[in-house]
């Protein structure tokens, strides 16, 4: 107990410490540190106002539910390193495309799942699917960047979250089977209680669908049944809510309620800070599209043009760092490319982009360390920019 609290004040030290280099070395009277220091803080504004209620909340009770409610073992029978491959990585797939969010609001999801036991490479799938294979997202990507870019995308970001997957699975299987045979490194109940399969789904599927419905966006016209739902958004959010209610009302204990509060409240005070944190420095360092901050866009686009292995290695670096709000790298992407970005640094930013940023990395370490988290980052690089590189070479 004595040798862990010290470990905590060495650690607040080295906190206290890095903080103080930064406010003694840090140049604030320069304008552009001013302008990047008010990035930071409009970046975080705006995530706060426009995600966090509306993306994350959703997102962390859902987490707090697989926690608490979801059977321990069904997890693991279909989603363990021992399941079936096409099963595990089929339903962690599909999964992310029901969901299309962004890197951070995923991140909940994830920390549920792999703590109720599904193996690194379907928990990894998941993660990297949910942002990238974003049907919107890439309907969008074919009608303002191209059709050939927009199949290029769609293709390789269901190829990349398997492949993505099964490799993590591959180099930490050992390390993998360990974690899951070891009952004590998981928390929650894992009890149904009595409630039938279709009784959890119909909770589960509430939850997910107020997800869905609540940050549906509109197409812009491209879509007109998408843009339909888009006007009906309310009204169908309002049914799932519903649907909650009476789930909880005839299914669930008081109980049940506080365990699945405190579970969610528990996923909310782990990532939070790490994810508010992440927001910050990279709105500092890249600030919002469109804004100056300490590394200004036209630098960005002055690297990115032609299809060198350099200009498709930073475009994937630059992705997995920046964070992109669901949609919005399609604009971000059109001024890049209207600034002369080449097409394989396009496809490989667009591969990196969404499924990573740096908020999203400080949370995974926070569940994966560092040692997955980077080989992770590092696959989803190497990948994107491999790809890239023959996608420039051939359009």
């Amino acid at each position: 107990m004595k040798t862990l609290f010290q470990e905590k004040k060495n650690h607040l030290l080295a906190v206290m410490g890095a903080i103080f280099l930064f406010a003694f070395f840090v140049p604030f009277e320069n304008p552009r540190i001013q302008s990047a220091v008010q990035e930071s803080f409009l970046m975080l504004a705006e995530y706060a106002r426009e995600h966090v209620l509306l993306c994350l909340v959703p997102a962390f009770f859902i987490a707090g539910a697989i926690m608490v409610f979801l059977n321990q073992q069904s997890v693991i029978k279909y989603l363990g390193p021992e399941a079936k491959k096409p099963v595990a990585y089929g339903t962690a797939a599909v999964s992310g495309t029901i969901l299309a969010v962004c890197s951070c609001t995923v991140l909940p999801i994830f920390k549920g799942i792999y703590k109720k036991g599904a193996g690194i490479g379907p928990a990894v799938a998941f993660l990297y699917s949910g942002p990238a294979i974003n049907v919107l997202a890439i309907v969008l990507t074919a009608k303002v960047l191209g059709l050939q870019l927009g199949i290029a995308r769609a293709v390789g970001a269901v190829i990349f979250a398997v492949v993505i997957g099964l490799l993590m699975h591959l180099i930490f299987r050992k390390e993998d089977n360990e974690r899951t045979t070891n009952a004590a490194m998981f928390q929650g109940s894992g009890d149904d209680q009595g409630r039938t399969l279709g009784q959890m789904v119909f909770f589960m599927a509430s939850m997910i669908g107020i997800l869905v419905f609540l940050n549906w966006a509109p197409s812009g016209g491209s879509v007109a049944v998408w843009d339909a739902v888009y006007s009906w958004r309310y009204v169908i959010t309002g049914v799932f809510v519903l649907m909650l209610v009476y789930s909880l009302v005839r299914w669930f204990s008081r109980a049940d309620l506080a365990d699945w509060v405190g579970a969610t409240r528990d996923f909310a005070v782990q990532i939070l800070p790490l994810l508010f944190g992440g927001v910050m420095i990279a709105g500092f360092l890249l600030g919002r599209p469109g804004q100056q901050a300490l590394i200004p866009e036209r630098w960005i686009a002055s690297l990115v043009g032609g299809n060198s292995l350099s200009a498709n290695l930073f475009a994937s670096v630059a992705g997995a760092l920046m964070y992109f709000a669901t949609l919005t790298e399609v604009p971000i992407m059109q001024g890049l490319i209207g600034a002369g970005m080449g097409s394989g640094p396009s496809l490989a930013l667009l591969l990196a982009g969404p499924s990573l940023s740096l908020p999203s990395i400080l949370v995974i370490s926070g569940e994966l360390g560092w040692k997955k988290t980077l080989v992770y980052a590092a696959l989803v690089v190497v990948m994107s920019t491999a790809v890239g590189l023959v996608y420039g070479t051939f359009f």
